[in-house]
């Protein structure tokens, strides 16, 4: 069996496009994740590649049913990568969708200062390539945006501030960040440390009821292991920027976990109430920050809701 191997997969990474063929380390980089469906269905065409995007290249990769009857755009959360979302690529196939997914900058195989960003718009011009991937793939619309954290961060300000030239489906927001948990603190404490240092170490935190994917998380060869004070700029920036945009018609989908102690959820949620034309709100008592990878009866849940507003 071939080991994988993050640098000699990404470097052998070809340029997306329907006729790319994936390397041999692609299909290691599906079992290490559990993000090989082809072996529950064959006739599925997954391709792995990499776009040129701002200076990065950029991962991404599409799975397509034979008879697919939409598509989901799926963006990870800060730290995360697309390898670490097979529990929504899993529900989304199941629904008859193609799915097409990236690695943000610095996240996963993805090119870029690890778990950094110089501007939170970098991010858009990320999202607009997926969206332009998707056009040129000819994946069947609707195309619903999936967002996980910072994942929604991006497309709610894609939605609020963008003014979309290209009709979406529907917007579901996982756990949106506008601002983290205790930001005043924090805020204070980057405007103190950023004039000596570049980063400082990551902090780990159970971000789930799944012990199993929280123990994973820290030995994942794909984390960054540090947090860099441009990130947490770039952040600031973009929160001021992101509550003063202004309403939209749009009516989103969120789900948001009441036990989150990552994201400052109550707040989060006031602003997106007021941007937003009566968003669907789920809560989850119980559920803390990374929904994507929550124990399976609280994915359940929430996925069984988001059958119904797709319906």
């Amino acid at each position: 069996m071939t080991v994988f191997n993050p640098l000699i997969l990404q470097s052998a990474l070809p340029m997306l496009d329907v006729h790319s063929l994936d390397p041999e380390q692609a299909k290691a980089w599906r079992r290490f994740y559990q993000i090989d469906f082809t072996v529950r269905d064959p006739e599925l065409d997954c391709r792995l590649g990499v776009v040129e995007v701002a200076g990065y290249r950029i991962a991404m990769q599409v799975c397509r049913p034979p008879q697919a009857v939409a598509t989901l755009l799926v963006l990870h959360g800060y730290y995360d990568h697309m390898g670490l979302y097979g529990h929504v690529y899993d529900w989304a196939l199941v629904q008859g969708f193609a799915v097409l997914s990236c690695d943000l900058p610095g996240h996963g195989l993805s090119s870029g200062a690890r778990a950094s960003i110089n501007s939170f718009q970098e991010y858009q011009q990320v999202l607009q390539a997926l969206l332009a991937k998707a056009a040129q793939l000819r994946l069947p619309k609707p195309w619903h945006i999936l967002g996980q954290s910072t994942g929604a961060a991006i497309a709610l300000d894609y939605v609020l501030a963008q003014q979309p030239l290209t009709p979406l489906g529907e917007t579901i927001l996982l756990a949106p960040l506008v601002r983290p948990r205790a930001w005043p603190q924090s805020k204070l404490l980057y405007q103190l440390v950023k004039p000596f240092r570049a980063s400082v170490p990551r902090r780990y935190s159970d971000n789930s009821n799944d012990a199993a994917f929280v123990k994973f998380m820290r030995d994942d060869p794909l984390q960054a292991r540090v947090l860099p004070t441009a990130w947490v700029g770039a952040l600031a920036q973009w929160i001021t920027y992101i509550e003063q945009a202004p309403r939209s018609n749009h009516s989103p989908i969120i789900v948001q976990g009441e036990a989150d102690m990552t994201v400052d959820w109550q707040h989060n949620l006031n602003v997106l109430e007021d941007k937003f034309r009566a968003p669907r709100i789920l809560l989850l008592p119980e559920a803390r920050h990374h929904l994507a990878n929550e124990q399976q009866a609280l994915r359940e849940q929430y996925f069984s809701f988001l059958h119904e507003q797709l319906s």
